[in-house]
C-alpha cells in the first residue's frame, strides 16, 4: 500500500547542508545531509514507524495546506518548507524482511575447521537447512 505524509524540512545552512526533518503525523524527527538524503531519511522514518502496523492502523495524514510551519519542531533552526513524502509500505516491508540478521552460531572447533578447509559458507548451509526444516 502506498501512503504519503507531509514533512517539514528545515535547511540549517551548515557545512554539511543539513536538513532537519519533522513528521508531525507520525511523531518522528530525523535529519539528512542534503535534500536528497533528507527525503530518503524521511521515507525511511515513515517506514520504520508504520512497519509493525496494519494498513488500517496508519495515522491519518494531514492535508498539506493545514500544516503550520511555525509549529514545526525545528522552526527556529533555519528556513523551513513542507513537502509530501510517499512510501510503498508493501515494498518497504519486503526489503526489511529480507535484510540479513546476524546470529551467533556455536560449532565444535573441529567442524568449523573442516568447513573452512572445504570453503563452505556456513551461513548459507544454515539458511538452506532452516528453509528445508520449516518447509518455507
Amino acid at each position: 500500500m502506498k501512503t504519503v505524509y507531509p514533512v517539514i524540512f528545515t535547511q540549517t545552512n551548515d557545512k554539511k547542508d543539513t536538513y532537519l526533518i519533522d513528521i508531525p503525523d507520525i511523531g518522528g524527527l530525523s535529519e539528512g545531509n542534503g535534500l536528497a538524503d533528507a527525503i530518503h531519511m524521511a521515507r525511511d522514518l515513515i517506514g520504520c514507524k508504520l512497519y509493525e502496523l496494519k494498513d488500517e492502523q496508519y495515522p491519518k495524514a494531514s492535508a498539506m495546506d493545514s500544516m503550520d510551519i511555525s509549529k514545526g519542531e525545528f522552526f527556529d533552526s533555519g528556513k523551513s518548507f513542507i513537502s509530501m513524502v510517499d512510501i510503498d509500505m508493501d515494498q518497504y516491508r519486503k526489503e526489511m524482511d529480507n535484510q540479513p540478521i546476524r546470529r551467533n552460531v556455536s560449532l565444535p572447533s573441529w567442524l568449523n575447521k573442516k568447513a573452512n578447509e572445504a570453503h563452505i559458507n556456513v551461513s548459507r548451509v544454515l539458511q538452506d537447512a532452516l528453509i528445508e526444516k520449516l518447509n518455507v
